[in-house]
């Protein structure tokens, strides 16, 4: 709930530290309150709970975040008001209908990557709800706008055998692998912060897939190529005999390795 503010000493011109209405540090804080705060907003389970949902990359209305999370709408409505203070989603309006998403790309990242922590070797009962589903989730899915699980892990080494990605040190594209993104027709401008490789620790593999503008890009490549097709409503997706052929003959990947 929202604070009321105390009200200043005759005289006084300064502001509280947790002027915010929502009680975030302000941006002068130490990193040390930053970083807290930050900490704070997460570690309510409903947020927790809106973000893990809102992984799967769509915008979500209000209700369906409550629904997801099984809280009040007006409690939804005030810990949305939390994430995007934070700037952890943003809020669009369309007629009386409220939707929000994570606020980028690089938002996502750090979500699955402390899921992976958190979750090591099992799956999110927020996410999955359903022993199949989990099993498909496992095999493959999107995070954001890349892929994951074992998918997006197989597709990574593969591309680090081909010579396309150097995993070492970091992940980077070599010369062979930026060629290889442009004769796909991926475009690999830099978009805004959000770097053109880089890697995102996946909470079931617990091994690292390709993330960043070039993940990115080949997800929505093979999307549209219908290499991949999305399984029901969750984030799951699996690959089709199409897909199957592309990356083995891309890839060299065995079409076992993809089911």
């Amino acid at each position: 709930m929202p604070q009321t503010s105390t009200p200043k000493a005759p005289g006084s011109t300064a502001e509280p530290a947790t002027a915010d209405p929502f009680g975030l540090p302000a941006p002068s804080a130490s990193p040390g309150s930053l970083l807290a705060g930050f900490a704070a907003l997460l570690a309510d389970e409903t947020r927790a709970v809106f973000c893990l949902s809102l992984l799967d990359g769509r915008a979500w209305t209000a209700g369906e975040l409550a629904r997801e999370a099984g809280v009040a709408a007006s409690t939804a409505s005030e810990h949305i008001g939390k994430l995007i203070a934070a700037r952890l989603v943003t809020e669009e309006r369309q007629g009386r209908h409220r939707y929000v998403r994570l606020a980028d790309a690089t938002t996502a990242e750090l979500v699955e990557s402390l899921a992976a922590h958190v979750m090591p070797g099992r799956d999110s009962p927020h996410i999955v709800r359903t022993s199949r589903a989990s099993g498909a989730m496992a095999r493959g899915r999107t995070c954001y706008d890349h892929f994951a699980g074992r998918l997006g892990v197989t597709i990574t080494e593969a591309m680090g055998r081909r010579g396309l990605l150097l995993t070492d040190a970091g992940f980077a594209l070599t010369e062979q692998g930026t060629d290889w993104f442009h004769e796909r027709g991926i475009a690999l401008g830099s978009a805004g912060r959000r770097p053109v490789v880089s890697s995102c620790l996946d909470w079931t593999e617990r091994r690292r897939h390709l993330a960043g503008v070039a993940g990115a890009g080949l997800c929505r490549l093979a999307l549209e190529s219908k290499w991949c097709v999305r399984i029901g409503t969750e984030r799951a997706v699996r690959v089709t005999p199409t897909g199957e052929h592309a990356f083995a003959e891309l890839l060299g990947i065995e079409a076992a390795r993809l089911r």
